[in-house]
């Protein structure tokens, strides 16, 4: 199945992952299941708000900016997923933003946590590779396609 963007939305996914080969692992599955859409991978929680900083600029100016949906890991250095949640929920910009946590955590306190810091999903990343790349197929077709994300007015 392939999976496609419409014409009129965004179309970047921004992969916040410091490993390397969880990474790699997500942009193969993505390539796997034909997702057309630029992955931006910011390797640690400060990159990810800066990159974000930068779209939500280019976006005020009609440029194309902020990703159709942000895949977090908890786990990143500098600063942890959980606060860059937290700063993207408070940004106006970036308020609405779609983001998925996408982390190896089996801690129901770091699923409630999330949550209430405003994610919109929760997903464990499957050990094995043909589990992680149909969960990765699915975020695509659910996010990427079926999902109707808000008008760039509430932003």
């Amino acid at each position: 199945m392939m999976i496609t963007t419409m014409p009129d939305r965004r179309s970047t996914i921004l992969l916040v992952e410091d490993n390397p080969d969880d990474e790699l692992l997500a942009v193969r599955a993505l390539k796997k299941h034909h997702v057309a859409n630029e992955v931006v991978v910011a390797r640690d929680g400060v990159a990810a708000l800066a990159y974000l900083a930068a779209a939500g600029e280019r976006a005020a100016r009609g440029e194309p900016g902020l990703p159709q949906v942000v895949l977090l890991d908890l786990k990143l250095p500098k600063l942890d997923g959980r606060e860059v949640l937290e700063r993207i929920r408070k940004d106006a910009a970036t308020r609405t933003l779609p983001v998925v946590i996408l982390t190896s955590s089996r801690e129901e306190q770091d699923i409630a946590e999330t949550y209430r810091l405003g994610a919109n999903s929760f997903i464990r990343k499957p050990v094995d590779f043909d589990q992680f790349s149909e969960s990765i197929r699915q975020l695509g077709l659910y996010w990427l396609v079926l999902n109707e994300p808000p008008p760039d007015t509430l932003r």
